[in-house]
């Protein structure tokens, strides 16, 4: 799909967010821990495509192993000076229930003005593809910093826990 910078959301990128998507109530042990918890989606190097960011993301069989805290784990891949999209799988309790809910995010404000442009005129086709219903763009990562930010955009003050930890 063409977008109005003429930037493509490449088959791959729709797959890793249908499968994110999908909670497969009768998936296996292996096939959670292979499931992802966050990716990062980012340009092509011509500029063309929204491809996946090589090796940034966060897998259910990583949690407890080698990231504790996903959030935080999260925050820290992204790039600090540069624009990304991302997605991260919230885990989250409100009062009455608990919750899943893919975020979609957009960072940050530091990013090279060229750069900022494209990742801003190609967002609402990846969102349109995805169709999330929590977006949160982020100026810049201490924006990231606090989980109680995140908690804001997924239902304000009902919501009691994310990841596991009290808000």
């Amino acid at each position: 799909m063409l977008q109005a910078s003429g930037v493509k959301v490449t088959d791959e990128v729709i797959a890793v967010f249908n499968d994110m998507k999908v909670r497969k109530a009768q998936a296996n042990e292996d096939e959670k821990r292979k499931r992802k918890k966050a990716i990062l989606f980012c340009l092509s190097k011509d500029l063309k495509n929204i491809v996946l960011d090589d090796g940034k993301e966060i897998l259910l069989g990583d949690l407890g192993t080698t990231v504790q805290d996903p959030y935080q784990h999260f925050v820290k891949m992204l790039p600090p000076n540069d624009c990304r999209y991302a997605l991260y799988d919230a885990t989250y309790e409100t009062k009455e229930t608990k919750k899943e809910d893919l975020v979609f995010i957009f960072a940050p404000d530091s990013a090279p003005l060229k750069s900022k442009m494209i990742y801003a005129s190609s967002k609402d086709a990846i969102k349109r593809k995805f169709e999330i219903k929590h977006e949160w763009q982020v100026n810049g990562l201490e924006d990231l910093k606090d989980r109680h930010t995140l908690a804001e955009k997924l239902g304000g003050s009902s919501i009691v826990s994310l990841e596991g930890s009290p808000i």
